[in-house]
């Protein structure tokens, strides 16, 4: 009777250790694993590269409008029809084809008469009649000349305004595409630069966030949250920004 109480006494004893045993092996083996989780996570750098280029317009829109005012309707159509040939056949004479030129339907304003408060009164004085004439080219230095040279309609009785050209880049796309790109190796860069110092080096990248592009003019340092798009300057600066974060090993 006592062996066999004592034999079940080391039984229990001998299992007690062994899930004693296996608990702290099972602690040991989940505190490795949340080290290395822990170390994953934390065990980063972040850092911003950025990359910028000088590009050229390769558009200009240049946008000009024709007036009338008379105080017979029609005398303005008729008078405002005559501008647009006149106009359109200088443009054609200066270089510009037919299918550069867009015209806009007719604008027409009613005007009164003032009272002498300044007030409009039911009476009508006459009306202004004008056109939108714009002009789109990919050759933008004769875009640029003209809109300079034009006003020399005026001379020809022409009541002709002409605003500044608005310039573009049309393979803006591609060219952020690839600046990304290099904005990126930039990051790694710095990031190598800095986990180097410490003696560490830097693993594959865990996150990247690209930033907003800038476009401006090309000794602007005007940035925006929402990103600059600068359509004053025939060259212009684009920088491209992005946030990589990175591994160390």
């Amino acid at each position: 009777m006592e062996s066999g109480r004592f034999l079940r006494n080391s039984q229990i004893v001998i299992l007690g250790l062994c899930i004693a045993l296996a608990t702290v092996a099972s602690s040991l083996i989940l505190s490795r694993g949340f080290m290395r989780i822990m170390r994953f996570t934390r065990e980063v750098i972040t850092v911003t590269g950025s990359a910028q280029q000088t590009i050229t317009s390769d558009l200009a829109v240049w946008n000009t409008e024709i007036s009338r005012r008379e105080s017979d309707l029609q005398l303005a159509y008729r008078e405002l029809q005559e501008d647009l040939t006149r106009v359109k056949t200088y443009l054609r004479d200066h270089g510009v084809p037919e299918n550069e030129i867009a015209v806009s339907q007719v604008f027409t304003a009613t005007l009164y008469k003032k009272n002498p408060d300044g007030y409009d009164t039911n009476e009508i004085e006459g009306y202004r009649l004008s056109r939108n004439i714009t002009v789109r080219s990919s050759e933008v230095q004769r875009a640029t000349r003209l809109s300079r040279e034009a006003t020399e309609l005026i001379n020809e009785g022409i009541q002709f305004t002409s605003y500044a050209p608005q310039y573009f880049y049309t393979r803006i796309d591609e060219l952020k595409v690839e600046m990304l790109g290099r904005a990126t190796e930039n990051a790694k860069q710095r990031a190598t630069s800095m986990a180097s110092s410490t003696g560490n080096r830097i693993g594959t990248i865990r996150s990247a966030k690209m930033g907003v592009f800038q476009i401006t003019p090309p000794t602007s340092t005007d940035v925006s949250d929402y990103g600059e798009n600068d359509t004053s300057s025939l060259e212009k600066k684009v920088m491209a920004v992005v946030s990589v974060t990175f591994a160390i090993n």
